[in-house]
């Protein structure tokens, strides 16, 4: 049977940032082996920003997208679970590489299990001006008149934007910053309230492989963790995921 690759917060940029990271996520792809891989799941985040012109796409994001389109004409299943970053993914997306894009949380079969995939932004009830924003970003007519923007400074805007969000919730360990807390504690939720045998998330940049014991209750809480500082990535074999690390 073939594996399913799991991934989440690449934040791939079109200028800036370490180059080492993008370049370390192409040998990723390049990497994946069609005839062993049935399906590539990204958690969220792909993109650091991501918006859908009708006839334009931002040319620094180009060869991820070919190679992405390549694994797909390859067999391979391309998902991805829109993050705060990319939550504006569609059509054009799934035309140019293949890729199915979930709005919301969705589930799918994992050997013969289910599990419960998320990204996991929106959880922390104290981050008032991402939910504030949050609201007013997935608004239609906010969308539509985003599209006025030329795309070089509806880049520039985002880019400003993803700084200045790092820079307010930045933890100097992700895995014990509130982000990672509150996407597990969700998950420990979900389990004990039978809504999910296994939840898969991102958003934390914390990646695990971790077994609930609740009482009544167990589970699997697992999060891929991030490609910038971890490099990290989950495998689905044999029934079992697998935390791995790109070297």
């Amino acid at each position: 049977m073939k594996n399913t690759i799991l991934f989440s917060d690449v934040h791939l940029k079109v200028s800036g940032g370490d180059p080492s990271t993008q370049e370390s996520f192409r040998a990723f792809l390049r990497s994946i082996d069609p005839e062993k891989t049935e399906r590539l799941i990204c958690l969220g985040d792909l993109f650091d920003f991501w918006y859908e012109y009708q006839h334009a796409l931002f040319a620094g994001y180009f060869d991820v997208l070919r190679m992405f389109a390549e694994l797909n004409s390859a067999g391979v299943e391309l998902h991805l679970i829109c993050g705060n970053h990319d939550f504006w993914a569609g059509r054009m997306l799934e035309k140019v590489t293949g890729i199915h894009v979930h709005h919301e949380p969705v589930r799918m079969q994992f050997g013969e299990r289910e599990a419960l995939l998320m990204h996991g932004d929106g959880l922390n009830p104290r981050d008032y001006g991402y939910l504030f924003f949050k609201q007013i970003a997935r608004n239609p007519v906010a969308i539509r008149l985003f599209r006025r923007v030329h795309p070089d400074t509806a880049m520039a805007i985002a880019q400003f934007m993803s700084r200045r969000s790092r820079t307010m919730t930045r933890a100097e360990k992700p895995a014990e910053g509130p982000e990672a807390h509150f996407v597990r504690e969700h998950a420990h939720w979900l389990i004990q309230a039978g809504k999910a045998e296994i939840v898969l998330c991102g958003h934390a940049h914390a990646p695990v492989v971790e077994e609930i014991a609740l009482p009544g209750k167990s589970g699997l809480y697992v999060n891929p963790g991030d490609w910038p500082n971890h490099r990290s990535y989950i495998v689905f074999a044999d029934g079992k995921f697998n935390l791995r690390h790109f070297e």
